[in-house]
């Protein structure tokens, strides 16, 4: 094994996220030499994955030795790094009940996937076989580093946080990412000849910095003069129309798409793309089939190593920057307060820039949050606090009150119905033995 360790890939059976990370840790000269070992509960897919995986590394005639197994602990053993992107199946369909049942009694959400109260369902059913992976990296490999790929991230992450705190963790998502090239867009220039900052939590935050390089000139007011119409018109993704609604009137802009930033404000149903919303999640599960068939079919042709093909997510240069003591800036991660953000609680997961080195994954301090946003923040806050609590606790009770304590929940009787529902629905799915 190399000095740089071996590297887990949890949720490999999942083929565009297995054989993406897999085809990005192959790309690296910084982890030749390590051994990759992919897990999932699925057989037949993680052993599609493999066998693509291996085909590659042959073929390409690079420095790696790739392993699976569907038993977590052998996995972990000696694991250094472990990225992790589970979700509950069926997905789709329960993320479509996580919508759909509280709209049945005139809950407004946009989406319900990290916000709202189908995100109280999301999390109960997502989080504790997350928090079982960690268990295992506690007994196991207790100096290993895990990186969370897997949503409601914010709460994923302040559980991890709260029943395992000495675990090295860090939460990763693409929004700010994807935005990047949109900004460029409106204030047409490159991305490379901006400057750009932005905070607050996993879907929740805004640009609250944008700089041309060349002068140091601040672009913000290009930005909010410019924005709004680029962004109304701009039909793609699950709609904008919210964000340049947000834009317009509080002139901050947030760098991801309505169905996100929509989640959290009460009054967002009246300004989003509800219909492109709708039909984002639509399609995106239909790409996500028409995907895998394509890649099962290239599998089963022999021609799996073609499939191995790097996805641009922000785990392997984090896993590099640790290695090398790079010091480089990570322009978007999910960890733990501490400060970071003055104005918001400690023990909160936050979404901010970072510098990666040897250290680990250390966030920038910011100061304080925009007062005019502060209150949508910290309203998330109580919900969930209550969230994680009812998982911690096994507690029927406190996940009711999550539901209760919403911004979108408008009266008791509404709360009340829209858990009875959702707790029947999930019954299978919920890894949680109520007390």
């Amino acid at each position: 094994m190399s000095t740089t360790g071996k590297i887990v890939v949890i949720g490999a059976g999942s083929l565009t996220f297995g054989l993406g990370t897999v085809g990005r840790i192959l790309q690296s000269d910084v982890l030749a030499g390590s051994t990759v070992c992919l897990h999932d509960i699925d057989a037949e897919n993680l052993a599609s994955v493999h066998k693509a995986s291996e085909d590659a590394v042959e073929k390409r005639k690079l420095d790696f030795s790739i392993e699976s197994t569907t038993e977590r602990p052998e996995a972990l053993r000696d694991a250094a790094y472990i990225i992790n992107s589970i979700e509950v199946a069926p997905r789709f369909a329960l993320l479509d009940s996580d919508y759909k049942i509280p709209l049945n009694y005139g809950c407004m959400q946009v989406s319900g996937e990290n916000g709202g109260p189908g995100a109280v369902f999301h999390s109960l059913r997502v989080i504790p076989p997350i928090l079982d992976i960690c268990e295992d990296i506690e007994k196991i490999c207790p100096d290993a580093f895990f990186i969370n790929y897997s949503n409601p991230m914010s709460r994923i992450c302040l559980a991890i946080k709260r029943k395992y705190p000495a675990l090295k963790f860090v939460g990763l998502c693409h929004e700010y990412i994807h935005f990047m090239p949109i900004l460029a867009q409106i204030l047409e220039v490159g991305l490379e000849d901006l400057d750009v900052k932005g905070y607050g939590l996993n879907h929740f935050g805004v640009i609250t910095e944008c700089r041309y390089k060349a002068t140091g000139k601040d672009a913000y007011p290009d930005l909010r003069k410019k924005g709004p119409a680029f962004l109304y018109g701009f039909d793609s993704y699950d709609g904008f129309k919210f964000i340049a609604f947000f834009l317009e009137k509080f002139g901050f802009c947030p760098y991801t798409t309505d169905s996100h930033y929509g989640e959290y404000i009460p009054w967002a149903w009246e300004k989003a793309d509800v219909f492109a919303i709708r039909r984002f999640w639509n399609g995106y599960e239909e790409l996500m089939n028409m995907v895998y068939d394509d890649l099962k079919e290239k599998i089963g042709k022999g021609e799996g190593h073609e499939a191995v093909v790097a996805q641009h997510e922000p785990a392997i240069p984090i896993i590099e920057g640790i290695i090398t003591d790079s010091n480089y800036v990570e322009p978007s991660v999910n960890i733990p307060n501490d400060d970071i953000i003055t104005n918001l609680p400690r023990d909160l997961v936050i979404e901010c820039p970072a510098i990666i080195n040897k250290k680990g994954v250390n966030g920038i301090p910011l100061g304080d949050y925009p007062l005019d946003l502060l209150g949508y923040i910290q309203a998330q806050v109580p919900v969930m606090d209550l969230c994680i609590e009812s998982i911690l606790q096994r507690s029927e009770d406190l996940a009711f009150k999550a539901v209760l304590a919403d911004p979108l929940i408008e009266t008791f009787g509404q709360a009340e119905s829209i858990f009875n529902d959702l707790m029947r629905r999930n019954k299978d799915y919920i890894q949680i033995e109520w007390q």
